[in-house]
């Protein structure tokens, strides 16, 4: 799959677990969930490119790096805001905007009813936050409003993700990387992941 990252390593497969366990707490699930995002942010930073500039420790002069490009971080709510805090910590200069984005149980299709971004997409990298790639109609439903306002480069970063979304969004933004802790089975009759962890947004804020 083109552009795909699955980002493993032990601890994240202790977390993903934790996220999949119905009995997990909403303290836990947040805390693994945390953990999780942590590490997505540190592979997605691999790409990132940086600038040279000269800086001064108490001993003397030395090289440093800066990133080259401003870091916009663009939740799709309200699942997504769940990932922001994890991405602020590593990336604490980093510009956050919204998307909102609703999905019609019926036809499954995303509902837009937000938008507010940053300016000078078009000079940034913009990285999505989403946990779930299911259907993957929110993901490219996103990428077509920012694409609209000019976006520059563009990635997403989710905690499980369905071959089908990554189908989806490979068809509609082929070019769009995307990071993922787990690449799940399918989808099922009403576009849930299978196995999947639930639904990420109420079991991060409690509206189960």
């Amino acid at each position: 799959m083109k552009n795909f990252f699955l980002v493993e390593n032990p601890l994240v497969k202790r977390d993903v677990t934790i996220l999949r366990d119905k009995n997990t707490n909403q303290n836990e699930f947040r805390l693994a969930m945390d953990r999780v995002s942590h590490s997505i942010a540190i592979e997605i930073s691999k790409s990132f490119e940086l600038t040279e500039f000269e800086v001064e420790t108490p001993l003397e002069k030395t090289k440093g790096f800066k990133f080259k490009k401003q870091i916009v971080l663009i939740p799709v709510l309200r699942a997504g805001l769940s990932m922001v805090s994890s991405f602020l910590a590593m990336i604490p200069d980093a510009k956050v905007g919204h998307i909102g984005l609703q999905r019609d149980e019926k036809t499954l299709q995303p509902v837009d009813y937000y938008y507010k971004t940053p300016k000078n997409l078009d000079e940034s990298v913009t990285i999505v936050l989403d946990p779930m790639l299911a259907t993957g109609g929110s993901a490219v439903a996103s990428f077509n409003s920012l694409k609209q306002k000019g976006v520059g480069k563009c990635i997403l970063a989710c905690l499980i993700a369905a071959p089908e979304g990554i189908k989806k969004m490979n068809e509609h933004h082929p070019e769009i990387s995307i990071y993922t802790a787990a690449l799940d089975r399918q989808l099922n009759s009403v576009g849930y992941i299978l196995p999947g962890l639930g639904d990420a947004g109420d079991r991060t804020f409690g509206t189960l």
